[in-house]
Parts: structure tokens; sequence; C-alpha cells
């Protein structure tokens, strides 16, 4: 990713509603949600909301697939990914093991585990 894409991307989430779509997309899986489902969960008019997943959309975050009349979108992950690895890229001046912790802590944080598994009780960190 360049400077230019992570600005747009980075500028894309810096707008209460759309940050507030594409965390409801992540939450929504693979499986997304059509744009009225959208609006309708977030309080927000459709043509409004169209416009924000249009700019997500150019921003490599969201993708959308046309089910007849409605469009459903879904989260990018791999859009978040890039840019995740352009703001840790080179990360601790070369060396990688200081970046352990935010690695652990990404993981944890966007993996955690289900409420069906048990906790680890080693697992207490913050």
């Amino acid at each position: 990713m360049e400077d230019k894409a992570a600005l747009e991307t980075l500028s894309a989430l810096a707008q209460e509603t759309r940050l507030s779509v594409f965390r409801l997309l992540v939450v929504a899986g693979p499986e997304g949600m059509r744009a009225g489902e959208i609006a309708q969960a977030l309080g927000a008019h459709a043509n409004t909301m169209s416009t924000n997943l249009s700019i997500l959309a150019a921003a490599g975050l969201v993708r959308s697939q046309r089910e007849g009349r409605a469009i459903r979108y879904s989260a990018r992950m791999e859009g978040m990914a890039a840019l995740v690895d352009f703001l840790l890229k080179d990360c601790c001046g070369g060396h990688p093991d200081l970046c352990d912790p935010l690695a652990d802590r990404l993981t944890r944080t966007a993996c955690p585990p289900s409420p069906t598994s048990k906790a680890d009780p080693d697992d207490r960190r913050p």
C-alpha cells in the first residue's frame, strides 16, 4: 500500500457513520448485510448510506454483490490488513520481536474466544 492509498483508507474511516458501517460489517462476517439493513441498523437515511458505502468501497474496505434489486455489502478484511501492514511496516526498527505484544493483542482483539470455548486462565492480559 502506498501513502496515498493509506490516506484514502484512513479518510474513509475518519467519519462516524462510515466507521460504524465498517465495524458492523466486520461483525456481520463474510455474508455481510444488505444496504437497507445497514441503514436501518444505524438509523441512517438510504441515500446517505449509499454515499458512505461508495466511499468505503472506493477505499477498498467493503465489497458489494447485487442480489436482485438489493446490494449486499461485506467487509474486505484484506483492505484492513493492507492498512495495518502499511502502518506497521518496519515496526520496531528492525526488531520484530518487540512487536510481538502488539501482534498478540491484535489477534486476541480480532479473534476473541467464542462464548462456548473455555478461557485460558493464563490469558488475563488487557
